[in-house]
């Protein structure tokens, strides 16, 4: 099974590429996967149907007590076969359903494929929080499928719909599961199943998780999602919405009525909502005209049909309800799958506008007549057999005076009535041949397109006559419950249940004989019950709410925005600290004498910055604040975290100036006086909330801090003396391999708003530049620069430098640059590969090799830094990026776990005792990202704006005169 789910994962990430290469050629490959499942799930048929269960363990989170656990028993057998063979049956018809042509063909085959792999996980999963991840991603996964077509809104409003719904009832449900897993003191579904839990408690969370399980299987009040979600392409319809998805609701009742079917509440909520599903569905799926919309409201009755039968807890119940779900796969899927085939061969799916059809496709009138039949219930077939059980399993529980029984049995005769009704309507509307009708006109598709539907079909009468073979597959799970008295079979002789099922179907085919007169009469009937105009009503109401509450929060701009966030944590924060009364006995003014004069410079700087009218100034003294940080960090005995702060500092300022020289010099006076003194509220009382939180938390702690402790675990764990970067690469490696992740994707934001067009990976190099310098001849002119730069070859110590004109050039800081490039390039590798011991580390070392990048396109303009680096940032933050997750990953191939480091030592000559760790490798992969990312952000916010400017020809401010030709001084 693990193995299966591993293949459906790896393969679901390649399909897209496959799709764009072999179009629909793709989907016969993919459909061997689920087929090589199903045919795996039957060779473990004989071992699961003696009684046994196949498990398969692989631990994933311990800490967490987590394992991927996956239990084969009789239930998930069945259901696995369902999911397998009518998956691998789906594929195989989207080769001819689909076109070359069909857009996003990749992603649809990829998203289907993952489907069926993640129902397979569903089912089989014997861990409840493993079941419900497979339960959300299978929500996620349709909400891509139903919206398949993404240019058509009504695709996108019933797949977020859908997505809405049933998300809202997983959360629901993982409440619940999470409840009943601590109850249990276990995660295991067998385990839980078998602790005899009971009280309010497992009441309360049964309930909760059957929350999940309506909205799934698009039960009232849920049901509206499943007919809108008919927007969906006909392969979705017929797996999703037939044999699939909604099945995983059924499902879950399944497997948790042989413990919980007597909890309070099971029967009131499940036997109801159940019968009232199952009239409703049936009601409208008979006022329907679109062939696709009668299967889908009968699709709904016929769920809530499933789940009267599972849920009613008798062995002859669980017996006929397993039955019953296996025909329900086969008959809907084919007929789902005729409706595919009926529309694209005749161009329309309204019965209305269809005529003769059955003559001119007899062998697809003959496919879906076994499939009506069996959702009718008529013999031979196999829903006729499981249909009978039913009607046996609910005369006895009626008989016995069971109310639940009762309303079972009403509910499911007058819906078996609807059903046979609109069954029968559907087959005249599809195949009769009407004389007040127009002929339609039929361009026949390849025949080899009946071949699913086709085998579909034929399994449903066979297993009509094969009941007892039906019988053996699902008796096991009805054991669960209790011993069965009753068997399936084609023939019980004259039953009261054969008598039921003749009177449903008798009445039924009257009501299709008077459907003109019941027409009339569900005319007459107000809807007064509409979920769908409910759901619709509150999603307008919350978007009117978010309106408002937007329009009064955030107007007014930026400050406005940070005024609000900054005014609740205020509020919050502060009252929570005066409410809690928790405040130190003592405090130190200062640790030294210098941290006062310090702080005070920081403030006075943070003054002045609030009060500046110059851009520019602001920003330098803002630089001052962080700088002061640096002096403290240094003062405190942290030379690691200063040398960090300090190049953070630095680059963060000519980011701003990159940013800033596009402004105005000066910044917008505010005329308001008003807002000035609201805005200085607001910073004091922000400063003192956030003193006073330090003040609480540092006078909080109670025992000893484990930091006296971190110079011996450094070393001894980390092979490091140097501990804030055995931290950041050993310790805490998961935290910054995501944050370098988070920077690449800082990296590509930023580029993004910059080359809204299109992005160049390399920057253009300075024309001639690769020339011989024995054969240095005139640089080819440049429109961008005067002419006095460009009337012959001038010396420069900067390759870029031959670009700008003479008055934007400095030969000082080009000779300056020039000298101190190369050395700090190499000080920074110093520090990239001495930071587990001494001050530094690959972030570090990476922001001054970024530094020293700075310096060169400050010094020379933008063609400076194709000279610098000449390969893309692009690729040296994917270096970086496969660097960091290839150390993680390369521990799993040696049978260790994600990020654990491994050491060498060994004596050289000359060079004597060495030690080299793998973060060393993860360390130069952080290296590698931050590198990219300022030579990224220096591409984007330098270069590309320069660009931009020349091509638009805009000036510089009064405040950087000159400097969009490469020189910000």
């Amino acid at each position: 099974m693990i193995v299966f789910l591993t293949v459906f994962f790896v393969a679901s990430l390649l399909i897209p590429a496959l799709g764009k290469r072999w179009g629909t050629r793709v989907f016969p490959v993919i459909a061997l996967v689920p087929a090589a499942a199903f045919v795996y799930t039957l060779t473990l048929g004989p071992s699961v149907l003696a009684g046994g269960a196949v498990v398969e363990e692989l631990p994933w989170i311990p800490m967490l007590d987590l394992s991927l656990l996956f239990r084969m028993d009789a239930l998930a057998w069945v259901l696995s076969l369902v999911v397998t063979g009518v998956g691998a049956l789906v594929l195989l018809y989207c080769r001819r359903y689909f076109t070359d042509t069909e857009p996003g063909l990749g992603r649809f085959a990829a998203t289907l494929f993952a489907f069926a792999g993640t129902m397979f996980g569903l089912v089989t999963a014997d861990d409840i929080m493993m079941m419900f991840i497979f339960w959300e991603i299978t929500s996620v996964l349709s909400y891509l499928l139903i919206g398949h077509y993404t240019g058509r809104r009504e695709s996108r409003g019933a797949a977020l719909q859908a997505l809405l719904v049933t998300t809202l009832g997983g959360l629901v449900m993982l409440i619940g599961v999470v409840m009943i897993s601590v109850q249990a003191g276990s995660s295991s579904l067998s385990v839980i199943l078998d602790s005899g839990l009971s009280g309010p408690a497992t009441t309360a969370a049964v309930l909760l998780m059957l929350v999940g399980a309506l909205s799934k299987s698009a039960l009232v009040p849920f049901h509206f999602w499943l007919p809108a979600a008919m927007a969906a392409p006909t392969p979705v319809s017929a797996y999703l919405h037939a044999a699939a998805m909604v099945k995983a609701g059924i499902y879950l009742v399944a497997r948790l009525a042989p413990e919980f079917s007597d909890v309070p509440g099971w029967h009131a909520v499940l036997v109801g909502f159940g019968a009232w599903t199952m009239l409703l569905g049936a009601w409208r799926s008979l006022r329907q005209y679109d062939l696709k919309l009668v299967l889908a409201y009968g699709t709904v009755s016929q769920l809530g049909f499933l789940t009267i039968v599972m849920s009613y807890g008798t062995p002859e119940s669980a017996q006929a309800g397993l039955a019953l779900l296996l025909a329900h796969a086969l008959y809907k899927a084919t007929l789902f799958l005729v409706v595919g085939i009926i529309d694209h061969d005749t161009g329309t799916r309204d019965w209305r506008q269809l005529s003769g059809l059955g003559k001119r496709a007899p062998v697809l009138a003959t496919i879906s007549a076994i499939a009506v039949a069996s959702m009718a219930g008529l013999p031979p077939t196999l829903g006729f057999v499981a249909k009978e059980s039913v009607f046996a399993s609910l005369i006895e529980g009626a008989a016995a005076g069971d109310p639940a029984g009762w309303v079972a049995l009403v509910g499911v005769t007058l819906g078996s009535v609807l059903t046979v009704a609109y069954s029968v309507r559907f087959f005249w509307g599809a195949f009769a041949t009407r004389k007040r009708h127009v002929r339609c006109e039929v361009h026949h598709g390849p025949q080899s397109i009946l071949l699913a539907p086709g085998v579909l079909a034929v399994l449903t009468l066979v297993l009509g006559f094969a009941a007892p073979v039906v019988d053996h597959m699902v008796t096991p799970y009805a054991e669960t419950i209790g011993q069965t008295h009753e068997h399936l079979a084609l023939w019980h002789g004259f039953t009261p249940a054969l008598g039921l099922s003749a009177l449903v179907i008798a009445v039924g085919l009257l009501l299709f004989r008077w459907r003109a007169g019941v027409a009339r009469a569900q005319d007459r009937v107000p809807d007064t019950f509409d979920a769908a105009r409910g759901y619709w009503k509150i999603i307008t109401g919350i978007d009117r709410f978010a309106a408002k509450v937007t329009i009064f929060a955030q107007r007014g701009g930026l400050p406005q925005y940070v005024g609000t966030i900054l005014s609740v944590f205020v509020l919050s924060v502060g009252a929570a600290a005066c409410l809690g009364r928790v405040w130190p006995d003592s405090f130190r003014a200062w640790d030294y004498p210098v941290q006062p004069v310090i702080a005070i410079i920081m403030i006075v700087a943070a003054l002045g910055a609030a009060r500046a009218r110059r851009r520019m100034a602001a920003v330098l003294l803002v630089g001052v604040t962080g700088f002061g940080l640096v002096a403290l960090f240094a003062f405190h005995g942290a030379p690691d975290l200063a040398l960090t702060q300090a190049l953070v500092e630095t680059i963060t300022l000519v980011v701003f100036i990159l940013v800033m020289r596009r402004l105005p010099a000066r910044m917008y006076a505010e005329r308001e006086p008003g807002k000035k003194v609201r805005r200085a509220i607001i910073a004091s009382s922000v400063a003192v909330v956030t003193g006073a939180v330090g003040l609480i938390a540092l006078g909080a702690r109670q025992h000893a801090p484990i930091t006296a402790e971190m110079p011996r675990l450094a070393y001894e764990g980390g092979h490091g003396r140097n501990i804030v970067n055995v931290m950041l690469v050993d310790i805490r490696a998961w935290d910054t391999m995501g944050e370098i992740a988070v920077l690449v994707v800082v990296a590509t934001g930023i580029a993004s708003l910059l080359f809204v067009r299109t992005r160049n990976v390399d920057l253009k190099r300075v024309p001639g530049a690769r020339r011989s310098r024995l054969d240095r001849r005139a640089v080819p002119p440049d429109p961008h620069v005067s002419d006095a730069a460009n009337r012959g070859p001038r010396q420069a110590w900067l390759i870029g430098g031959r670009t700008l004109t003479v008055s934007n050039r400095s030969l000082l800081i080009e000779v300056v640059v020039r000298l101190l490039f190369h050395p700090a390039i190499v000080v920074s590798i110093y520090l990239l590969f001495a930071g587990h011991n001494e001050p530094g580390g690959g972030f570090a070392g990476g922001l001054l090799a970024g530094l020293a990048l700075v310096f060169r396109y400050l010094a020379a303009g933008k063609y400076e830094l194709a000279e610098a680096v000449p390969i893309g940032p692009g690729k040296v933050l994917g270096t970086g990026l496969i660097l960091a997750v290839g150390t993680a990953a390369g521990a799993l191939v040696f049978g260790g776990e994600a990020l654990q480091s491994a050491y060498f030592s060994t004596e050289l000559p000359v060079l004597g005792y060495v030690s080299f760790g793998t973060s060393t490798i993860f360390d130069v992969g952080v290296y590698l990202v931050v590198v990219g990312l300022i030579l990224d952000i220096l591409r984007s916010l330098g270069a590309q704006i320069d660009t931009d400017q020349d091509n638009n020809d805009v000036g510089s401010s009064d405040e950087f005169t000159g400097s969009t030709k490469g020189a910000a001084r």
